[in-house]
């Protein structure tokens, strides 16, 4: 048996047919930039979010960016971001001009740690970009009660956890901004590139709309310096038709992980590996389905590929150890506990449409590796 660590071709087939007849039209039609299936998705995601605004835009990291814009954030700013994360949290902050501040996390989460954040505020902090790591929502209720105090802007990278929930409101509608990714491998993933932003103000909602098409609200007239970013109707054609089964998709990942969590109880009692927490207050929707392995992570990855097992380290160098942010002089043990887990975490398969039979045979191979 062979299991991948994603297979989309299982999803596609729900709406395949839909999405050839929507194709058509808007083939026939040319209107292929922000037309109606943008402002469709748009409509979709801001009832479902349960916020003021949501502008759809050309990819995950252009969220972050046209985001830190609509703020003003520029040089001589920091901007708090978790050193666990992708790459683009903190490369955005950089090519607005401002500098990342890196920040350590829970260990049991894997997210920003409220009292590192705490520590790394400055008279300089501008933003604080906290991530729902891996679909699980971290502290965020603290994380905004903490800038409020401190007069600081929150924008929520809720790239991978579109649908989380803490204190049964969604990720992405705490913050002044949220940031969505619609690449093809998220839970709510297109057909390329795209992404999204969630606005909880009026003024910065209209900012942002003119920042996604170079600055401008009518054509050739600018009032900002803006980037092209905007979503296409294609991708927004597609997304939309995933979008119907947004909530059975993360239900089905939760359920997927549940049946993990029993299946690898012994370990975990063995202390050999330990699965994913969730707080009670959350809902986790498992963008990836990550557990750690004190020992023998990279071993047991390998036992696991040669076994057919598709699985990834997300992430195995963190931000502030990266050669690219060399001059902002972090050094090893500057992060203790990103540090570790980027030595020990390994996702397994999760996606919807995986079988019972495939998860057992990541399991059993799993235990085939301790006993050996």
């Amino acid at each position: 048996m062979k299991v991948p660590l994603l297979d989309l071709t299982r999803e596609y087939a729900f709406i395949k047919a839909d999405l050839f007849n929507n194709l058509e039209v808007i083939f026939s039609s040319q209107s292929f930039i922000l037309g109606k299936h943008v402002k469709e998705l748009e409509d979709n995601l801001k009832e479902f979010l349960g916020v003021y605004d949501v502008v759809g835009v050309s990819s995950g990291t252009d969220a972050l960016l046209i985001s830190l814009m609509a703020l003003g954030v520029s040089r001589g700013d920091e901007v708090i971001v978790p050193s666990f994360t992708f790459f683009a949290t903190a490369s955005s902050v950089v090519r607005v001009g401002a500098t990342p501040v890196f920040a350590d996390i829970d260990p049991l989460t894997y997210n920003i740690d409220v009292n590192d954040i705490e520590k790394k505020i400055s008279s300089k902090t501008k933003c604080i970009i906290p991530v729902h790591l891996y679909g699980n929502p971290c502290n965020i209720e603290e994380i905004v009660k903490l800038s409020n105090d401190k007069g600081i802007s929150v924008i929520e990278d809720n790239a991978q956890a579109i649908g989380a929930e803490y204190g049964g409101k969604k990720t992405g509608s705490f913050g002044i901004m949220g940031c969505l990714s619609f690449y093809p491998t998220k839970n709510l993933g297109g057909a390329g590139d795209g992404g999204a932003i969630s606005v909880n103000d009026e003024k910065l909602s209209k900012i942002v709309r003119m920042l996604r098409v170079h600055g401008s609200e009518k054509r050739y007239y600018h009032d900002y310096i803006g980037i092209n970013g905007r979503l296409d109707e294609i991708q927004a054609c597609y997304i939309n038709l995933r979008f119907r089964r947004i909530n059975q998709n993360n239900e089905e990942r939760r359920n997927i992980a549940k049946k993990y969590n029993s299946l690898l109880s012994d370990l975990e009692n063995s202390e050999l590996l330990f699965t994913p927490k969730e707080n009670v207050n959350s809902k986790h929707v498992y963008h990836q389905y990550t557990v750690r392995v004190p020992k023998y992570r990279d071993d047991l990855k390998k036992f696991l590929y040669d076994n057919g097992i598709g699985t990834e380290v997300y992430y195995p160098l963190p931000l502030h150890l990266q050669k690219c942010f060399s001059e902002l002089g972090y050094k090893k043990g500057s992060l203790p506990n990103t540090e570790k887990a980027a030595s020990e975490v390994l996702s397994l398969p999760i996606f919807p449409g995986l079988t019972d039979d495939e998860i057992f045979y990541v399991v059993d191979n799993i235990k085939k590796f301790f006993r050996r």
